[in-house]
């Protein structure tokens, strides 16, 4: 018998223009789209053409003129300053919006310009954002703290009107000054802002500059309120910067129809959220998913959204996130694997959260890298709700798999994200973009077109989109990412395709063996790479965090690891090696850097990622493997 999810997802497929068309009346259109989805220039597909609609006004305006403006529409939780908890509601909302897009405005920026935001974990920050959503200026934010040079090469490739920051962010108890990193990056790039808005943060006052920089504070108090300006569906809205191969950020492009009209259906149809609950994504604007599911998807959805400035530990210990939950009635959380693997480790029997009322929390979602079978069951456990693993990309905008609670609940398989989600046609293919048997392990792609919300291009560089996405796997997106489909259509996403590792002949996922790993009681998370090895090609090492207040012996513990590979995927795994780390490299979203791990591993020349959480990390794990006799020690 079908369900919604089938039904959905096989209208998706088969007649996408009424299936996103029906959507799309979710949303408030000045002007109703010509074509719900035009192929007319493959593979650069619009969604919505002729259409036209105000992104700002959708998730703000419109909630203030059904009567809701006293809702919360923000709540501002920060553990590191002190200012633990601040609310705006709706008409707040609006009213600061308007104010911050007529201060905008008053400094020449408009439709089509574009203005990079540089700020921490701050209301002021989603203010920015939609302030510039409301006049049709186009955002660029990057991650506050990001080193200066690659704030610069940002700026030469936006080419930004203005720059809005904040003279410092908190990062756990350290305050990073953003001005002198600002400045650098101004001073390094070729292409110059006419101005800069400045939040001054009492953590670190001061330091604007003369005849450039604007305070946040006064420039608000004088500013004349901008209403909504109507843009084209297809105008975007904003350029996300991912790391691109060549070591040039690739600029994604999110349209404004596609995007308003596929975030608002998500937040029923995956997470099964309705207007004025509150939605709360731990993550940061910085990345897809504090763009997505911090700012867009709650706000046009009507809920109340959560900005954490903290951590999941030492903010200030392994209870903050039951803490934010039940302090603000959070009824659907979404956060990184990573997090919770954190708060394993420091709470292995989540001890802490019995402290706090979950009463109102429904369901968790866990995305961002593969959620390993134990975490996902440590949650399940403690938690004693829903766990959802849902996996989506920086391009994507939102996610391609996901068990999609609002439309039909399916059980959940530990390893995967369950199916596609509608408007997804995923298939894994060989070297040939042929589909693979069922169960068989290739590359995973999305066929054309994507859906809507999706990325169109690049920023000014419709080639490099084309070379990066669509050209090794004709008529289908690359995800760059590897795993099987089984007979029920779940997707099992083991790894990018280059952590398959290939060991005398047998293809192997790194990513299966850590699950293999992750399963040892004695390990809170793990990473496994795959290293030259003269006979066999590669060899997996493994690499291990124990949980705190083990103190077993290591020889015991990487004794048993050994053993239980053997065990769980055979002797073809070969796997002989693991080290116990204090932590492992990742980047500020959580990702470990895997990549880094192996060259280091191979003798090879490495540069720390400008998003790596901590340089520091990487000698570490240096040492770990001159210890095994895997690394040779490096001449500065």
């Amino acid at each position: 018998m079908s369900n919604p999810y089938d039904e959905a997802h096989a209208q998706s497929l088969d007649d996408p223009d009424a299936f996103w068309g029906a959507a799309a009346e979710d949303i408030h259109w000045t002007r109703r789209w010509d074509k719900v989805l035009d192929d007319s220039n493959p593979p650069f597909y619009r969604w919505f053409a002729g259409g036209e609609l105000n992104t700002c006004y959708n998730a703000v305006d419109r909630h203030v003129e059904a009567g809701r403006g006293d809702q919360a529409a923000v709540i501002y939780d920060s553990p590191v300053t002190g200012d633990t908890v601040r609310t705006m509601t709706y008409a707040e909302l609006q009213d600061q919006v308007a104010r911050f897009a007529g201060v905008l405005a008053a400094q020449g920026v408009a439709k089509g310009d574009r203005v990079v935001i540089y700020m921490p974990m701050v209301p002021e920050t989603l203010v920015a954002m939609l302030g510039c959503a409301r006049l049709g200026a186009v955002h660029s934010v990057v991650f506050g703290g990001f080193a200066a040079n690659e704030l610069a090469i940002r700026i030469d490739d936006a080419k930004p009107k203005a720059m809005v920051s904040a003279t410092c962010g908190i990062e756990g108890g350290r305050v990073i000054e953003y001005l002198p990193l600002l400045n650098g990056a101004i001073e390094q790039a070729s292409h110059k802002p006419d101005h800069c808005i400045i939040l001054e943060r009492p953590q670190a006052p001061g330091g604007l500059t003369s005849g450039r920089d604007l305070d946040w504070a006064e420039a608000m108090q004088g500013a004349t309120p901008h209403d909504c300006v109507p843009l084209a569906a297809t105008d975007p809205l904003y350029i996300l910067y991912t790391s691109g191969t060549t070591g040039e950020p690739k600029g994604v492009v999110r349209d404004n129809g596609g995007h308003a009209v596929a975030l608002k259906w998500s937040m029923k149809a995956i997470y099964d959220v309705d207007p004025g609950e509150v939605y709360w994504a731990a993550s940061d604007v910085g990345w897809v998913v504090g763009h997505s599911y911090i700012v867009y998807a709650p706000l046009l959805h009507g809920c109340t959204t959560v900005v954490y400035e903290g951590k999941p530990v030492g903010t200030p210990d392994a209870g903050a996130f039951w803490r934010v939950i039940a302090d603000h009635k959070v009824s659907v959380m979404f956060t990184a694997p990573t997090a919770f693997r954190a708060i394993k480790r420091e709470d292995p029997e989540a001890a802490l959260l019995k402290q706090y009322d979950m009463s109102n929390f429904k369901t968790l979602f866990l995305a961002g890298e593969r959620t390993d079978p134990d975490t996902l069951a440590w949650a399940q456990t403690h938690l004693e709700r829903p766990v959802i693993d849902h996996w989506w990309q920086t391009e994507t905008g939102w996610p391609i798999a996901s068990n999609c609670l609002g439309l039909h609940v399916f059980p959940v398989r530990p390893g995967s994200p369950t199916k596609a989600v509608p408007g997804w046609d995923v298939q894994v293919v060989d070297a040939d973009a042929k589909p693979v048997p069922r169960g068989d392990i290739g590359a995973i792609c999305c066929k054309l077109p994507l859906p809507p919300g999706t990325l169109p291009t690049l920023w000014q560089n419709d080639t490099r989109y084309v070379e990066s996405y669509l050209e090794e796997f004709p008529g289908f997106y690359k995800t760059a990412d590897a795993g099987y489909q089984d007979e029920d259509g779940y997707l099992y996403i083991m790894s990018r395709t280059d952590d398959i590792i290939n060991v005398a002949g047998h293809r192997l996922s790194t990513g299966g063996m850590e699950e293999v790993l992750a399963a040892h009681p004695d390990v809170a998370e793990c990473a496994v790479v795959g290293v030259e090895d003269q006979l066999k090609g590669q060899s997996p090492v493994g690499f291990l965090v124990l949980k705190a207040g083990v103190s077993r012996p290591e020889g015991d513990i990487v004794g048993e690891a050994v053993a239980l590979m053997r065990e769980k995927i055979g002797p073809v795994a070969a796997f002989k090696q693991a080290a116990i780390v204090e932590r492992l490299p990742k980047t500020r979203s959580g990702k470990i850097l895997r990549g880094t791990m192996q060259k280091i591993a191979d003798n090879q020349e490495y540069k720390a990622p400008a998003t790596i959480d901590d340089p520091a990390i990487l000698d570490e794990i240096e040492e770990a493997l001159i210890g095994l006799g895997l690394a040779s020690a490096r001449k500065d």
